[in-house]
């Protein structure tokens, strides 16, 4: 029986790709990081005999290597978040993640694993592209909620792809939060819900929002002092890498995402079509629909 190496970080994303592979009968080996992936992970190994856990620190690789060759596999694929900041983190390398930072030229997610990917193939460990098995999850193009943008979101949503594929092309994140085409955060080491939640915390600041949602500027003398001038309402953007490596920082959209950005005053959401995991589809729209966020998946130009 085919054995798949998987390497799980935190999230749902594991746990929908374990039980797709097991669906396609497929023995998994899972190497979880023992600093981000969920404890449940053991309840599945528990009750399921085609399951094997092993837990690892992120800075295990040698023994991520050791413990595919001992459990015969050739193929494994990354699945879930770990956070940028963890490589500035205290977690002590062993002597070959230590070679391989070393040799990098810059420590962003593209350097790191990328270099990572090509020790597990000198290992003979094949890394896969982590969209493996779960293809119906890539969100499709068009307007996925009741609601679709607004005149005023779709001049948002353009100005945010503009400024999103360029901090993309330099990977330092790929999300950026948008108000009446003023950008207001830009995702690096934090990752996305926390830029949403920092972008809903400066808006926040400003005082309250103008009553005239469809006008997001207002002449001065026609303003009480303290009003703001940008209207509060957030469109998040998030984007694929220009070249997207699809074995690894795969763009995820969930229902966590959706409720980020109804408490932080989101009202739009644009994502990368064919590049973007779309989980619970229907729990998003739902929950979307219910905060009144359009949400719409856009085609890469």
């Amino acid at each position: 029986m085919t054995k798949l190496g998987l390497i799980a970080g935190n999230g749902r994303f594991p746990f929908l790709l374990l039980d797709a592979a097991r669906a396609h009968g497929t023995e998994v080996v899972v190497a979880a990081i023992k600093e981000e992936a969920d404890l449940e992970m053991n309840a599945r190994a528990q009750d399921d005999p085609g399951v094997r856990v092993y837990w690892l620190s992120l800075g295990e690789l040698s023994r991520l290597i050791d413990t595919f060759h001992n459990e015969g596999v050739s193929q494994a694929v990354m699945a879930g978040q770990v956070k940028h900041k963890q490589i500035f983190s205290s977690i002590r390398p062993d002597w070959r993640l230590a070679k391989l930072l070393l040799n990098l030229r810059t420590r962003n997610t593209d350097m790191l694993l990328g270099a990572v990917a090509r020790v597990l193939g000198d290992e003979g460990i094949e890394l896969i592209p982590s969209t493996a098995y779960l293809e119906p999850l890539l969100a499709q193009p068009g307007v996925l909620t009741a609601r679709a943008p607004s005149e005023q979101e779709q001049r948002d949503i353009e100005y945010g792809r503009q400024v999103a594929r360029s901090i993309a092309a330099f990977d330092l994140g790929q999300t950026v939060v948008i108000a009446a085409q003023a950008c207001v955060a830009i995702e690096a080491m934090e990752g996305t819900d926390a830029t949403i939640e920092r972008a809903g915390a400066i808006m926040r600041s400003l005082g309250n929002s103008d009553p005239n949602p469809e006008s997001a500027f207002h002449p001065t003398e026609h303003r009480a002092p303290g009003t703001p001038t940008l209207d509060r309402s957030l469109t998040v953007v998030k984007v694929a890498k220009p070249k997207q490596d699809m074995r690894f920082d795969v763009p995820v959209i969930g229902i966590g995402t959706i409720r980020t950005m109804r408490a932080a005053g989101g009202t739009c959401l644009a994502l990368e079509a064919h590049r973007t995991l779309l989980f619970d589809r229907d729990a998003v729209r739902a929950e979307a629909d219910a905060a009144d966020i359009a949400v719409i998946a856009f085609e890469n130009a």
